[in-house]
């Protein structure tokens, strides 16, 4: 979805720069061998295929990570060296070819982190902000947003195996909430955030929330298969029951950008960046939670209607 709105803006070249060659084949494929995109295998943790990955290129969107949280608990180290050390690399050559912006997407798990995974991505946050106050004309910002429908590992797909294969879905806890946007108006927020910035920021999405069992409840009503249960599993390690996408500590520092943003602004001081929001209004809340203004089951049909997952 990232390249293909891309493509709208008529790029000279797209690189799409990921360690799995079956994805990128096939995703070459649904682009009918678009001559403006270039797939290279590499991996954020390689220097040197990442350094000629970035040879020329004005723009860096930075997605790479290891993402699930329980890979994350089980194998720390290897969290450890694709989100910290492989988002140090990102910087580094960014830096040395004089990439005008690079943009990092993080996670609502980054706010007050219980689990690796979150603890990498704060991490991943700080290496970023502080790389602006570094002697270069590259700029850094951070988009940090909430669970993505449609995105690989989504819970959409597992509940929809779950209920063609299985005739129940399960959901680790019946009060868990989370924060959900439809793929393509996450992919033209992070246009925005990458227009809008200076460096130095972190840009929030504004995103709606909902129960995990009234999303599991839509799709099974919209299966129209009977008889499907929701089996309880317990809470995994390193899981939360509600999501944060701003701490209270952060919301100290946290303007309201517009309808669709707010803007954290960092403890660091970098020049330039809290006067440009000077004129924004700090925010009247003490955190921002997923489990507050939760969507009704009605609302919530109409976003995955509109997200074509239902």
């Amino acid at each position: 979805e990232l390249v293909r709105q891309l493509l709208n803006f008529n790029p000279k070249e797209i690189r799409i720069f990921s360690r799995n060659e079956s994805v990128q084949f096939l995703m070459k494929q649904k682009f009918n061998h678009n001559p403006k995109l270039h797939f290279l295998i590499g991996d954020i943790k390689d220097k040197d295929s990442l350094d000629f990955a970035c040879k020329g290129v004005n723009y860096i969107f930075h997605l790479a990570a290891l993402k699930h949280v329980p890979v994350c608990e089980d194998q720390p180290n290897e969290a450890l060296k694709t989100n910290v050390f492989g988002t140090q690399n990102v910087i580094d050559l960014a830096i040395k070819h004089n990439v005008r912006k690079v943009v990092y997407i993080s996670t609502d798990k980054a706010s007050n982190p219980i689990n690796f995974y979150g603890m990498t991505k704060t991490i991943g946050e700080r290496l970023i902000t502080h790389a602006n106050i570094l002697n270069t004309n590259t700029k850094f910002v951070c988009i940090r947003g909430g669970n993505v429908l449609g995105t690989n590992g989504s819970v959409i797909h597992v509940f929809n195996r779950q209920i063609v294969e299985m005739g129940k879905v399960g959901i680790t806890d019946l009060n868990m909430t989370r924060f959900f946007l439809i793929l393509e108006e996450a992919i033209n927020l992070i246009f925005k955030a990458t227009s809008e910035s200076i460096g130095g920021e972190i840009f929030v999405m504004k995103m709606p929330r909902c129960k995990i069992t009234d999303l599991a409840d839509v799709l099974i009503e919209a299966s129209n298969k009977e008889n499907i249960e929701i089996e309880i599993l317990g809470i995994r390690p390193g899981e939360k029951i509600h999501e944060v996408l701003i701490s209270e500590y952060e919301s100290e520092n946290t303007i309201s950008y517009d309808n669709e943003y707010f803007v954290i602004l960092p403890s660091i001081p970098i020049k330039g960046l809290k006067e440009h929001y000077a004129r924004y209004k700090p925010v009247n809340f003490l955190s921002y939670g997923s489990s507050e203004g939760l969507m009704n089951k009605d609302e919530l049909k109409k976003l995955l209607e509109k997200g074509g997952f239902i």
